[in-house]
Parts: structure tokens; sequence; C-alpha cells
């Protein structure tokens, strides 16, 4: 079985629960998922929701990325998965889990995960204020 379980870029809601599930493996005595949620201010402004917009190929992208984590950590299974489209405060923005076999490596490996993913994958965040501003956020 690979080691990158799940890759996906979704306009649909998000699942804890799936993610989680395709991580779990019994090799694996720890197993760290982050969450990433629509927060309802940013910078002392109040948000009143976003959208998320993605390259053609930034699932393919995030599918490397993941690659890169499983080749630099002793993980077991990995998992990520992004949402794009129109999302409120609250919503599930992404959500991506490591298991290895230590607690150590996962949290590692969680982190690596979505900080390489936030830093390299072409998703771009259109966030709109309640004050009917809005400005564009982490375009890679």
């Amino acid at each position: 079985m690979s080691t990158i379980r799940l890759v996906a870029i979704r306009e649909t809601a998000l699942s804890v629960d799936e993610v989680l599930a395709a991580v779990t493996d019994p090799a694996a005595g720890g197993l760290v998922v982050f969450v990433g949620t629509v927060r309802d201010a940013d910078g002392g402004k109040a948000v009143g929701g976003l959208g998320y917009s993605a390259h053609p190929a930034a699932e393919e992208r995030m599918r490397m990325v993941a690659q890169s984590v499983a080749e630099r950590f002793p993980a077991v299974a990995l998992a990520a998965v992004h949402r794009v489209g129109d999302l409120s405060v609250g919503d599930l923005a992404v959500v991506v889990a490591a298991a290895c076999p230590h607690r150590g490596e996962a949290f590692a490996a969680a982190r690596a995960l979505i900080d390489d993913l936030k830093e390299t994958v072409p998703i771009w965040k259109h966030q709109l204020f309640a004050d009917g501003t809005d400005e564009w956020v982490a375009s890679p």
C-alpha cells in the first residue's frame, strides 16, 4: 500500500473522519491531524467569507509535496485535502494528516506537509471582509 493515501482538491465540504480513516494504520504509533478553518477575523478586520481557487496543476503539485514529505520522514501514511470555492466562517479549508511509527515523527511530518503545501501549491485565497473590502492572500 502506498504511503500517500489521499490527496484531493474539492469543491465540497471536507471530512476530518475521511482523512483520519485514510491514514489509520496498525504500523503507526503516532497520528497527527491538522485542520485549517476559516476564521472570523484577520488583521483586526471582520471576515465575512472567502473563496479559494486553484491552478489546474494544484492537485498534482500537492501529490508531489506529499511524496517529498514521505521521502524525508518515516511516514507510514499521509493525506491532504484542500477545499476550493466559496467558504464561510467556520468551514474547513484544509485537512492534512501524517501517521508515523512515533508521535514526534508524526508531528514533524504533519507540520512539513501543511507548511510545504501552503508555500508551494498554487491555491489562492480571496478574502472578503465584512466592511466590503477584500484582499488576495497566500499566492505561492
